[in-house]
Formats: C-alpha cells, structure tokens, sequence
C-alpha cells in the first residue's frame, strides 16, 4: 500500500469519492494506516480535520482525484481504539484522534467511549457540540478545520 486503483461505480466508496469529483475510470488511492495516522498527528490544538480532508490530502499526495473514504475511516477507527488500548496497558501512543471527524463535522461514535466520550474530548478542548436528533457535530467546525500547511503531505 497504498495501492493506485481506478474507480469503478460499483465500489462502496463511490457516492464520497464521487461528491469528491471523482469519475469512474479516475485514479484513486487506497491508503494505508501510517499516511492516515501521519495526518490525525499533525492537527493541534484547537484545531480539527475531517474523514474528508485527510482524504483530499492523502489523494493529493499522490497525485490522484480521491482516497477511498470507507478505508481511511476504518483507519481513523482503528488508529483511535489502539491508542486507548495502548493507554489501558501502560503504553504511550499519543495521537490525537478527537480532533478528527466524520464527513460534515459529525461525531464519531466507533470511537472508544462512543459519542458521549467524544463528546467530552473535544469540550475539553473548547469545542462547542451540538446535538441534532440522534446525532452530535461540533459548531461551527469548519472555522477550526486545520490547514493545508498542517495536512500537507506532499
């Protein structure tokens, strides 16, 4: 990985890639947790970044229209659940997986403690959330998206 694939309409992803302006037959990547893991590190404090953007970077990177969102989010998923297990077990991974979001600023509840411990996270941090029906964002969460500078990767 990661692995330069072209996209085809029936992928999982299509729909996020497609609203992304990816085409069927445009090159994508499939990214691999380390470039993912690489982005979450970089956003600082009182900053955030989404699903979304550590794609576009990561697409950038390489050179292509899209990363493939389902993978990255299964990523951040993973990379969020080892840094607590690795706190239960006296090690020391710092990453800073709070500060990245679903798609539109939504709270991620696949991470460990679900929502409500998101939740907590990022209101330690400054961040104000909001509830919409069975779901949380964070306001206004587009004036705290982290820059290019901080997800460059090229």
């Amino acid at each position: 990985m990661p692995k330069i694939i072209k996209l085809e309409a029936n992928y999982p992803c299509y729909n996020a890639l497609h609203k992304m302006g990816a085409e069927a037959g445009d090159d994508i990547v499939m990214v691999n947790p380390g470039e993912v893991v690489e982005l979450m590190r970089r956003v600082p404090p009182g900053q955030l970044t989404t699903v979304i953007d550590i794609c576009r970077a990561i697409a950038a990177r390489h050179g292509v229209k899209g990363c493939c969102t389902l993978t990255a989010g299964i990523f951040i998923m993973t990379a969020a659940n080892a840094v607590e297990e690795a706190k239960q077990t006296n090690g020391n991974f710092e990453l800073p997986y709070w500060r990245t979001l679903k798609a539109n600023g939504f709270l991620n509840e696949k991470y460990p403690g679900g929502v409500e411990a998101h939740k907590q996270l990022l209101e330690q941090e400054g961040f104000t959330v909001v509830n919409q029906g069975k779901r949380f964002y964070v306001a206004r969460y587009q004036d705290f998206l982290a820059g290019n500078r901080e997800l460059d990767t090229v």
